[in-house]
């Protein structure tokens, strides 16, 4: 692993635990086992860091969104399916980018609100109905919640949604597209 990426791991772990105002240069610096020195090489300030933070978000975002694209399943299954947080680089980014946004971070909020309407976007090609697109996004938002409160990020627990509860909540999305599809 690069020292660059070392410094963004470090960054998003003490977005995720400890917030933004504990994610100081010095604090990164020390997580990541670099120099200050060493952090500024690659970050010049705390705007390029939450910029690299960024950077790697929409690359995670823009992979993931290919394959939402392509998923068999179509992309409202994939969407609600892959809502439980599971740790990965993906979640990780986006969680970190998340706490940004809730400290009103402007460029952070921009490239959620990208993710989020590229994510609607997808899913109203996919079911052609705007409303029911919008439900099935909350949805899996919902989900996503629910898992950061039951652990996720900050906890032990993945989540508390079993595998019969996300099973339940598939058929729903199909039923939401049997929806959309009758009132085409």
């Amino acid at each position: 692993m690069s020292a660059r990426d070392q410094v963004l791991d470090a960054y998003e772990q003490l977005l995720i635990t400890d917030g933004e105002r504990a994610a100081t240069m010095d604090a990164v610096a020390a997580l990541a086992g670099v120099s200050k020195g060493g952090l500024l090489y690659h970050f010049k300030s705390k705007d390029a860091l939450v910029g690299g933070l960024v950077a790697r978000l929409e690359a995670l975002a823009d992979e993931d969104m290919a394959a939402m694209r392509e998923a068999p399943q179509g992309a409202s299954a994939y969407y609600v399916g892959g809502s439980a947080y599971l740790g990965t680089p993906f979640d990780r980014a986006l969680v970190a980018t998340a706490r940004l946004v809730q400290d009103a971070n402007p460029q952070a909020r921009e490239a959620m609100q990208r993710i989020q309407d590229t994510w609607h976007e997808i899913i109203l090609a996919e079911v052609g109905d705007r409303p029911i697109a919008r439900a099935i996004v909350l949805l899996g938002d919902g989900l996503y919640y629910n898992a950061a409160l039951a652990g996720g990020p900050w906890g032990e627990a993945m989540t508390t949604t079993t595998q019969a509860d996300l099973e339940s909540l598939l058929d729903v999305v199909a039923l939401l597209k049997q929806q959309a599809a009758a009132r085409a």
